[in-house]
């Protein structure tokens, strides 16, 4: 059969994004490898099927499949490339958008200069939000690897992050598989690598499970804020800018556990087509 899809990217993380509102779509992991592919299928890092939802208060659903087929609980990047296809498709008219996804509800604003606001929820700390093996909560935990101590959080998915000294020399593809399928994390863990600037800066390279290193994290660049604020680094008084490879994210943390992060960044169409599957 053939299917139309949207090509769309938030700062370089690419996604192939279909519109199953009216038809319902299913794709097996083979599929979804198949259409992830840069070199015989479309190529993106994820795929992202928008659904209709019977949720009362909800105004759609998404899902989130990862290069490797799998499925996965959210995508920041994602969430504004969603936000930016419902209502550009006139699937809404709306600039605030309830969402459901596999981790939760989530809110967007769309705003007038083209970006996206998102209300990833609170961060969550305990071992067991992460799938994380330990004997109890800390701040920060050490691993059986020759590397720094890491911090993990869950921004809907699970993440660890450590500082480093350069980002650029940083072992992100060699240090980022291996942390990745670490023993301790049942789920598999999104690795981060971060470098202070200062205490309202940073930059930040992400090694997604399932995917490898991406050029943008949305959901990363919220840990990697979170994380550094916890340890002292950054300011919950001011907006955290977020410099991944593809480009810059706005991260709003106030401090406090129970109060939502705010991401705000683009969201860029790139071209359509049909796919034969």
């Amino acid at each position: 059969m053939h299917i139309s899809f949207t090509k769309m990217q938030g700062l370089g993380n690419d996604f192939v994004v279909f519109n199953a509102t009216t038809t319902p779509l299913s794709f097996s992991a083979e599929q979804i490898r198949f259409l992830a592919d840069r070199h015989f299928g479309i190529g993106c890092d994820q795929v992202l099927l928008v659904e209709a939802t019977e949720t009362s208060g909800v105004d759609f659903r998404y899902r989130i499949f990862n290069a490797d087929g799998r499925e996965v609980e959210q995508c920041g990047n994602g969430a504004r490339c969603f936000a930016r296809f419902v209502r550009e498709k006139g699937l809404t008219n709306k600039d605030i958008l309830d969402v459901e996804t596999k981790a939760g509800r989530i809110q967007l604003h769309l705003q007038k200069n083209g970006e996206v606001t998102v209300d990833m929820g609170p961060p969550h700390f305990l071992p067991r939000d992460v799938s994380f093996i330990a004997d109890e909560f800390a701040h920060q935990y050490s691993l059986t690897v020759d590397f720094n101590t890491v911090s993990v959080v869950s921004m809907g998915n699970p993440h660890m992050v450590f500082c480093v000294k350069d980002i650029d020399t940083a072992p992100v593809t060699e240090l980022g598989k291996k942390l990745s399928r670490h023993p301790h994390f049942s789920n598999g863990i999104n690795v981060g690598f971060m470098q202070v600037i200062d205490a309202s800066q940073i930059r930040l390279r992400v090694y997604e499970r399932g995917v490898g290193e991406t050029l943008a994290c949305g959901t990363g660049a919220c840990a990697a804020a979170v994380v550094g604020q916890r340890l002292g680094f950054l300011n919950p008084s001011v907006v955290t800018t977020v410099k991944l490879l593809g480009g810059r994210l706005a991260i709003a943390w106030d401090g406090r556990p129970q109060t939502s992060v705010l991401m705000t960044g683009s969201a860029t169409f790139v071209f359509e087509g049909n796919i034969q599957l």
